[in-house]
């Protein structure tokens, strides 16, 4: 578990760090202007740790199904070797969809103007920039990736399901606790990281503005990241220990 949270912890920091700063250096220097490297460097590593971090959490779903549903071949299954494989095949997939997506989204010329409606170089935002007959080469990619995603739900959803199956058969009240408590915290992310995405992406052409475009796009790219180590960390004896002492 402490592994799987060791590369959360890596690709939240590196989500931040991709988006967060130079939205804040623009905001000092009273500017919005980025450079064209700039923003396929955006592109690029925002693509790589969005999908990474996905594709993790559905290894940790895998995990906590392995850990309560087989306990006795946990040791077999998820041994240190799997888990690295698991690991690599996260941090693989977040940097092939990056390739894929700058690749295809800076081979298109932009004939809508240079101006980028939102804080960061957002795919999306961009392909609006996009002549009319490039745009739809280009579309492919991003379904590719919503298939993808849509695949890791079905299979977030599938374990859980079993999950809670195995943890409602478990005659004490304790041990269901015990369970309960190892995968809420997971699921907490699960849900606030894909219940973002998917009303930024489902949301009806009718809703769309500037203003919402941008408090979704905070919502998805900065506050799941933020609060993760929050939710894991209540877990923690000892924080939970100072935190109470903080408030009394």
């Amino acid at each position: 578990m402490y592994f799987f949270l060791l590369n959360l912890s890596l690709l939240d920091l590196g989500t931040i760090s991709i988006v967060v700063p130079k939205s804040m250096s623009n905001s000092l220097w009273d500017t919005r202007a980025i450079s064209y490297s700039g923003c396929a460097a955006q592109v690029f590593f925002y693509a790589f740790f969005l999908l990474a971090e996905y594709s993790l959490l559905t290894v940790m779903a895998y995990d906590r199904y392995v850990a309560i549903c087989k306990p006795l071949h946990y040791g077999t299954i998820m041994g240190s070797r799997a888990c690295v494989k698991m690991a690599a095949a996260a941090w693989g997939s977040g940097f092939l969809n990056a390739v894929m997506h700058t690749a295809k989204t800076f081979s298109i010329p932009f004939c809508q103007g240079k101006i980028v409606d939102q804080f960061f170089c957002e795919v999306p935002q961009m392909l609006k920039l996009s002549c009319s007959d490039s745009y739809f080469r280009t579309v492919w990619a991003l379904v590719i990736s919503v298939c993808l995603g849509f695949g890791c739900f079905v299979f977030i959803v599938l374990s859980y399901v079993q999950i809670f199956t195995a943890v409602l058969r478990i005659p004490s009240e304790q041990g269901r606790h015990k369970a309960f408590s190892m995968c809420l915290p997971h699921l907490a992310v699960v849900s606030l990281f894909v219940s973002t995405v998917i009303f930024a992406c489902l949301k009806p052409p009718s809703l769309s503005s500037p203003a919402l475009d941008l408090v979704l796009a905070v919502l998805y790219s900065v506050v799941p990241p933020t609060l993760n180590p929050l939710i894991y960390s209540m877990r923690n004896k000892e924080l939970k220990d100072a935190l109470r002492k903080l408030v009394q």
